[in-house]
């Protein structure tokens, strides 16, 4: 959480990120409301991105500014090492934690392609989930659980998981709305 200046010590809140892996496929989904104290002060923010022409998606956590640093920085790092993400992962995380301005930033991502899921903090992890699965941000446990409670239903693939994970996290998550961004890689 982030308290901006002019807010009075107010804290803005207000993202959950969920990444789903089943069968050929993986999404990310984030949700669109960002907080300000109690009160509602965007509902339609884009948490998440793609990047590559696509092969990698990311979602984000934490102070926006923060987490657009981190994306430029993550970019570069895929440009560095093509088609090793979790290479560029593990750099990114290593300059997060050892430069002096990175490890000011406050945010946490979840990146994905179509081998690898992982989540990147500023405290250098970088962790792959055995499920394939990721929930981070203010909604995010409540989406995991929701996701690891649907993700063996035969009808239901990676996407439909999201999106019902998210809707049950939005329910339960004050500072998560139903106004969700959802981008994906595979059938």
């Amino acid at each position: 959480m982030t308290k901006a200046p002019h807010t009075n010590g107010a804290e803005l809140h207000g993202t959950t990120i969920l990444s789903v892996r089943k069968g050929n496929r993986v999404v990310v989904a984030g949700d669109g409301q960002v907080s300000l104290g109690n009160t509602v002060f965007k509902s339609n923010a884009r948490k998440v991105r793609t990047l590559s022409e696509g092969k990698i998606l990311v979602g984000f956590a934490g102070a926006t500014a923060d987490a657009f640093t981190l994306l430029e920085r993550l970019e570069s790092k895929l440009e560095q090492y093509p088609e090793q993400l979790t290479r560029a992962c593990v750099e990114l995380a290593k300059d997060w934690r050892t430069d002096r301005y990175l490890r000011r930033l406050e945010a946490m991502m979840a990146v994905v392609d179509k081998d690898v899921s992982l989540i990147l903090s500023g405290t250098g992890d970088v962790i792959e989930p055995e499920d394939g699965i990721i929930g981070i941000g203010s909604g995010g446990a409540f989406a995991l659980s929701a996701a690891r409670a649907l993700i063996d239903r035969d009808d239901m693939d990676a996407e439909a998981v999201a999106r019902r994970a998210m809707k049950i996290a939005g329910d339960i998550c004050i500072y998560t709305n139903e106004n969700i961004t959802i981008e994906s890689i595979g059938e």
